[in-house]
């Protein structure tokens, strides 16, 4: 009886194991792109496709990180943007969480609430500030944007609570992430490659390459894509970068869409730069960035809530302030906010 029980849990955790990972297999895109391996991967526009030898990993993150900090909490008012349907408005929960409010469409990106970005809930990068929104708290979400499959980015715990408590969101995701959301209870999920659009509420939503990697699990590197996406409506538009290196693909998004109201751009997570600069842009070349898009604005994200690499997770936003100034840009023009904090645009 013992034997033919543990058989069968054997069986159970091999079907298991294989549903894992052809539920992240990629979708067939409707036409074969340069970044689409013959394989059924993907790769960047003007690098390889990135996939670290262990070697490389293990000296990256040896020795100890600086510590994690806490950083201060803005004060918003859940009421009021529960109850606004007219105020363009930016709040930075922390990461690359954001909700913007445009044209009267909440909309959520890379919705991280948990303790740590993380397969497991006992080890992993821990958060050092609480975000700066509590989901409780959060305004009938609409649109989710979703960057790419790392931790930090694509939480499984708040995905399942946003799935049960915002039925009505309707999820949008690069190539290959369409069945594990739609696995993780959500109704409505729409997948695309980099510069397909849809339109959804009266927004124009554009999947855009940026130059970074995917990977999950053990045996999944690169088999979903990773993307940014742009929403434009009649009055305004805005660039969500997600997770990316600097290269050439910013100045290709600018020619396309001719610049932007306001972008969310990645400013932290770059040291050791040997290791990170292909993935990961410094607060130097965010201000690149900013121009190369053609930005009005520009807003810091990608710091100060998770310790992943080795810099202070003080210093981006101070050495963006100093790119800012040796550039002669304003520095409101690139906005550094608190965990929490609302701005009215």
């Amino acid at each position: 009886m013992r034997s033919k029980f543990s058989e069968n849990r054997r069986q159970f955790l091999r079907w298991a194991w294989w549903a894992s990972l052809i539920s992240l297999l990629p979708s067939k895109a409707s036409a074969q792109s340069a970044w689409h391996d013959q394989d059924g991967g993907f790769r960047n526009n003007y690098i390889p496709a990135i996939d670290k030898p262990l070697a490389d990993v293990r000296r990256a993150f040896a020795g100890e990180r600086p510590p994690l900090l806490n950083f201060p909490l803005a004060t918003n008012s859940p009421e009021q943007l529960r109850a606004n349907k007219t105020q363009t408005t930016v709040t930075w929960i922390g990461h690359c969480t954001i909700l913007l409010q445009i044209q009267g469409l909440n909309i959520l990106t890379d919705p991280h609430f948990t303790e740590r970005a993380s397969p497991f809930t006992f080890v992993g990068p821990k958060r050092g500030t609480p975000p700066g929104m509590r989901l409780d708290d959060l305004p009938p979400i609409d649109i989710i944007l979703v960057s790419h499959n790392h931790y930090d980015h694509l939480d499984f715990a708040t995905q399942l609570h946003l799935a049960k408590h915002s039925p009505q969101a309707h999820v949008f995701v690069p190539l290959g992430l369409k069945q594990w959301f739609k696995g993780k209870g959500f109704a409505q999920v729409t997948e695309r490659d980099w510069w397909e659009e849809v339109t959804y509420k009266g927004a124009r939503l554009t999947a855009i390459p940026t130059q970074h990697w995917s990977r999950r699990g053990l045996l999944d590197s690169n088999k979903t894509l990773w993307c940014g996406w742009t929403v434009q409506t009649d009055d305004f538009s805005f660039a969500f970068l997600g997770d990316s290196g600097y290269s050439k693909d910013y100045i290709d998004i600018k020619n396309k869409f001719g610049g932007f109201d306001l972008a969310a751009i990645p400013i932290g997570a770059y040291a050791p730069r040997w290791f990170m600069q292909d993935v990961h842009q410094n607060p130097e070349e965010a201000v690149q960035c900013l121009q190369d898009l053609g930005a009005r604005r520009g807003l810091a994200t990608h710091w100060g809530t998770f310790q992943l690499t080795f810099e202070p997770m003080d210093e981006p936003p101070q050495r963006l302030a100093t790119a800012m100034t040796e550039n002669g840009i304003p520095l409101d023009d690139f906005m550094v906010l608190k965990h929490g904090e609302t701005r009215i645009l």
